[in-house]
């Protein structure tokens, strides 16, 4: 290890060894200070106006108080904090207590400067490792702080969802598109006692049903043309952790009696395969459809509506909660800024704009109104006008269309509205397809008949 790269804290009441210690560490590590007393050391250590140390090392019997206390100080201060405990023969029992208690290793007197120095150099490592884990856990359990909000229904949602995490129930979380559906979901994961299991997430509405089916369940070898090999589906890999199911309300009545049979017994069968298997995954699922309406109309099963919805955590659009809406923008610019730079802030009349305008399509369309107007803006606040938002600051749904003198044909008509629902959902056809009030397969039809394209999608769909 460079020298430099780590603060260490050596305890020990006999000075000639804790000098010795210090000074060989020194020719390794730049920041070494040294203490004879263990009251002194707790001291030192509960200090908030002072750096902390990645490592300790500390004799277990010391005076004002004993190795043991200083490792508690030590690793309340910074729990990936490493504490090497020293011991004289015959105290062993006590070490392995020190151990049980958070200690990285100990070592018993006499020892070589050489074998401290290896173990040192372990622990660091180490400590290493589990900051990068935390800081991993921090990313994944970014959910909840990406839930931006002060209104109470977004607040009552997140309450919701950490009360039920524990519990092993399927939730049914329930919104318009971009309400931030998903990250709901990964909230009820991350604070669950299945947080150190996988989060695996399914769109059901992006594949049609025979690779949705082998998606879900895996497939063995020769189960349909092209399986060359066997293929775990997503309730293995999910199992002891949370399956998210995005768009369950697009699944086709023949997966839905399949999905139904895993939710009763927690069993199923790979395409193509005989052996029953057994998930242990928690579901997690969304839908920006009304289910109850679409279970009366008979598009979706009634039995499996009721196994997914124990639990429902319903979010609110962006125009129920407009406080929202403003803080989301001034989170996204940040954002932007910290990237790019040159934009301060809103202007008085874009915020009144921003709380005002219905968002149909929610926390999305929000971020990507504030992306194109940071690109815009000429000066250092962005203007109302920058945010290029179509339409008057009124609720959805009261637009009504004018026709021109000599009117329009239906056809005309009805590709102009498919072309706008386009162009306001950036061209992704699931949004289109909710803005229009429409099924996805049904505008796929409706754009093939067109015969409208655009650069962003494959060319064979």
């Amino acid at each position: 290890m460079e020298r430099g790269a780590g603060r260490i804290l050596v305890v020990d009441d006999n000075a000639s060894l804790r000098r010795g210690i210090a000074l060989a560490l020194r020719d390794r590590y730049a920041a070494v200070e040294e203490l004879s007393d263990g009251a002194q050391a707790i001291e030192r250590l509960d200090d908030p106006s002072r750096k902390g140390f990645d490592a300790v090392v500390t004799d277990l019997r010391l005076p004002g108080a004993d190795g043991l206390e200083v490792l508690r100080a030590a690793r309340k201060r910074d729990p990936s904090s490493q504490v090497l405990v020293m011991t004289a023969y015959g105290s062993v029992a006590v070490a392995v207590d020190a151990m049980r208690e958070g200690a990285f290793d100990f070592l018993e007197k006499p020892f070589e400067l050489e074998q401290l120095e290896l173990r040192l150099s372990r622990a660091l490592a180490q400590r290493g490792l589990e900051q990068e884990v935390q800081s991993l856990r921090r990313q994944r359990s970014s959910g909840e702080s990406r839930l931006i909000g002060r209104s109470q229904a977004l607040r009552d949602a997140i309450e919701l969802a950490r009360r039920v995490a524990k519990a092993s129930s399927t939730v049914l979380v329930t919104g318009e598109t971009g309400t931030g559906k998903e990250l709901l979901a990964g909230l009820v994961h991350e604070a669950s006692d299945r947080a150190t299991g996988p989060l695996v997430k399914v769109n059901c509405a992006a594949l049609p049903e025979t690779l949705l089916e082998s998606e879900l369940f895996g497939h063995e070898r020769g189960a349909f043309t092209g399986a060359d090999r066997r293929r775990v589906g997503r309730f293995e890999e999910a199992s002891g952790g949370t399956l998210f199911l995005d768009e369950v309300g697009e699944l086709t009545p023949a997966t839905q009696a399949k999905l139904l049979r895993v939710l009763q017994d927690q069993l199923f069968h790979r395409l193509g395969g005989a052996q029953s298997l057994r998930t242990d995954a928690r579901i997690v699922a969304a839908t920006n459809l009304d289910l109850p309406e679409a279970v009366r109309r008979g598009r979706f099963r009634e039995d499996l509506f009721f196994r997914l919805d124990v639990i429902r955590i319903d979010l609110p659009p962006l125009r129920e909660r407009p406080e929202d809406a403003v803080l989301l923008a001034e989170h996204f610019l940040k954002e932007l800024s910290a990237t790019r730079g040159g934009i301060e802030g809103f202007s008085r009349g874009a915020l009144r704009r921003i709380g005002q305008y219905p968002w149909p399509g929610n926390v999305r369309e929000l971020r990507n109104a504030v992306e194109r107007a940071a690109l815009m803006a000429e000066g250092p606040r962005i203007r109302s006008g920058d945010l290029a938002l179509k339409g008057p600051s009124a609720p959805h749904g009261e637009w009504r269309p004018s026709l021109p003198p000599r009117g329009w044909s239906l056809d005309d008509l009805m590709r102009a509205l498919v072309e706008e629902a386009l162009l306001e959902a950036q061209y992704v056809q699931k949004d289109a397809a909710e803005r229009l009030g429409v099924s996805r397969r049904k505008l796929n039809y409706m754009i093939a008949r067109m015969g409208i394209t655009h650069s962003s999608w494959r060319r064979h769909r």
